[in-house]
């Protein structure tokens, strides 16, 4: 079956952590694991959709993904992904052992951010900006898996209007990019 594919880009800055990161010497030339160490990126997403007919002519229009743009502005850009499992999760964000849980949020989309009512009791602005500049994540933020859980996110919404994702490809660098596709 034949479908018509769209697609729309999108740019973010982020920082993130591949705190498992390992290399083999033989490939890499060193084993020096510099993705351990807290770094940023310009980010690009591009977001491919299909369909197999068309409505008014387009697969959908491309304003459509109006809401995507909004969530990275949001949620992500400027902000450090990171991995509610990395060693440094507990260094990194403040926490309380008298509190078993930490005051995120918006777990259902697979990520969580500070929940803003939190804010309130904190009197220190400082460490109110310090917590609004993390979100976690429930896996370590390579590009591969950042592309994946981007496209569940962009699915799910696309969903209600019966419009495939074909593929979401994440470019961590101008020359580095992984793709995660239906």
């Amino acid at each position: 079956m034949s479908n018509w594919v769209i697609s729309k880009e999108f740019d973010f800055c982020y920082g993130h952590r591949v705190w498992n990161q390992k290399l083999d010497a033989e490939f890499s030339l060193d084993n020096k694991c510099i993705c351990r160490h807290l770094h940023g990126h310009q980010g690009k997403i591009i977001i491919k959709l299909s369909g197999s007919t068309l409505i008014s002519g387009m697969v959908t229009d491309f304003k459509h993904l109006n809401w995507f743009k909004k969530f990275l502005d949001d949620v992500l850009d400027h902000k450090f992904i990171i991995d509610m499992h990395d060693p440094l999760f507990r260094m990194i964000i403040p926490h309380n052992d008298m509190v078993s849980e930490y005051p995120w949020i918006c777990k259902s989309q697979g990520y969580s951010i500070i929940n803003p009512d939190f804010y309130k009791t904190l009197a220190d602005i400082r460490l109110i900006e310090l917590l609004e500049g993390y979100v976690v994540v429930d896996f370590v933020p390579t590009s591969e898996n950042l592309s994946k859980w981007l496209f569940e996110i962009v699915q799910t919404k696309m969903d209600k209007l019966g419009v495939n994702v074909d593929s979401v490809q994440f470019y961590e660098t101008p020359k580095s990019s992984s793709q995660y596709a239906r």
